[in-house]
């Protein structure tokens, strides 16, 4: 679903229902009348929480005070806007800057400002220090952190205590638990979301869990290496084929799906992220959460998870866009689009004044986890290829009867080939 928020043009009445008027420009100005063009991803769950309506605000306060620039956000699912701005691409027709998943490959192409030629000093020297490293292709910064967040192993409390059962610590844990709430009638004991929407995810938390991932050390794809085989067979042989994931085949199974059926009261365990508190919270139900458990302890990492904005050099248009870019990561916007939708700050000023503050207490245990969590290897070109091969095989490797060596040994084919420039499937 798309949907666009078009603001104050020069010659017409806006959808804000202002009126554009000459002035001056951003931080180089020097002209007038410029229209910067920004296509952005939901994190909305509906209409009445898009962030159409995050960026509508923002665009007119910043218009008000910037005459001669008007901005045009274009808001897409996540289903859509990598493809929509890859198809806007591929046209000649690349809009002024893109907040989507992965930045590498249109960096690989030259086809990207550098964040430093962009961002003031301060606002560049603000991001957290992992997050701007993670958005570096050969030591250069291109990707510009927008939004973060960790996971944690929640669980329903209510279900727990009438299986008698305490929040898991290890592999071995969370199969005994699933085994007691499967007898009490849970539908889904474990729920392991390894479809398409958002299988990464799912498969990079497991895999750091059991001391693997998707990289070794030196930033090699070892999909298919010991500790992820071993991994996958436990999950297909402890979890999956015992029926300890609900009705649903984890293959086919979406994170939206399974945080839904979560605040039903559906589901014993899962991996989540911080906006399924309020999602859980607002149905009454009483979860709590727990770092993920590893094979033998809690795991030595976490996943962590960053969406990037990326500002294309096609238009030019540079001082500008960095004059709005500043804006947009000011303190005061970095907070309230975290705080909307229950994400982590990118920015050490907000992420210090979320910190200090009681109103975000439920966060602190994702914030703790933030500075030492591990990313997607999103500054390899590679990955949006090898995330889309993800997203379409893993399931299989978890399936009664699948074979995790085969399904791991084909994606890190398929990650071989996308290093060498082919296009994985």
């Amino acid at each position: 679903m798309q949907r666009r928020v078009r603001t104050r043009t020069i010659a017409a009445v806006s959808a804000l229902g202002l009126t554009g008027v000459l002035g001056g420009c951003g931080a180089g100005g020097g002209s007038s009348e410029v229209t910067l063009t920004l296509v952005a991803a939901d994190y909305g769950t509906g209409a009445a929480d898009s962030s159409e309506k995050y960026w509508a605000d923002l665009v007119e306060r910043y218009e008000s005070d910037h005459p001669g620039v008007s901005i045009e956000v274009s808001v897409h699912s996540w289903n859509d806007v990598d493809r929509e701005v890859k198809e806007m691409v591929d046209a000649g027709d690349a809009p002024d800057m893109a907040q989507i998943g992965a930045y590498a490959d249109y960096a690989a192409e030259g086809r990207l400002y550098k964040a430093g030629d962009l961002l003031s000093i301060p606002v560049q020297a603000d991001f957290l220090s992992q997050l701007a490293e993670a958005g570096q292709v050969d030591s250069v910064q291109y990707g510009m952190p927008f939004a973060a967040s960790t996971r944690m192993l929640f669980y329903n409390k209510d279900l727990f205590a009438k299986a008698g059962i305490t929040p898991p610590t290890t592999w071995q844990d969370i199969a005994e638990n699933a085994e007691a709430l499967d007898a009490e009638g849970v539908k889904y004991p474990y729920a392991l979301p390894l479809g398409p929407e958002e299988a990464q995810a799912e498969t990079l938390q497991w895999m750091l869990s059991g001391d693997g991932g998707y990289t070794d050390l030196g930033g090699t794809y070892g999909i298919d290496s010991t500790e992820n085989v071993a991994t996958f067979t436990w999950l297909r042989d402890e979890l999956v084929g015992k029926g300890l994931t609900g009705p649903v085949e984890p293959g086919k199974l979406d994170r939206a799906e399974a945080f839904e059926a979560f605040a039903d009261g559906e589901v014993g365990m899962l991996n989540g992220h911080p906006s399924l508190m309020e999602a859980a919270g607002k149905k009454g139900v009483k979860y709590g959460m727990v770092p993920t458990p590893g094979a033998d302890g809690a795991s030595g990492s976490t996943l962590g998870v960053a969406d990037w904005m990326m500002a294309f050099d096609e238009n030019g248009h540079r001082d500008q866009i960095g004059d709005f870019l500043d804006f947009v990561y000011s303190e005061e916007n970095v907070l309230a689009f975290s705080r909307r939708y229950d994400l982590l700050p990118v920015t050490g000023s907000a992420s210090r004044a979320m910190a200090a503050e009681g109103r975000d207490k439920d966060l602190e245990p994702f914030l703790e986890q933030l500075p030492t969590s591990e990313l997607y290897p999103v500054g390899n070109t590679s990955w949006a290829s090898v995330n889309a091969a993800v997203k379409k095989q893993i399931g299989k490797a978890v399936a009664p009867g699948g074979s995790p060596t085969g399904v791991l040994g084909g994606l890190q084919a398929a990650a071989s080939r996308a290093e060498s420039g082919e296009r994985a499937e």
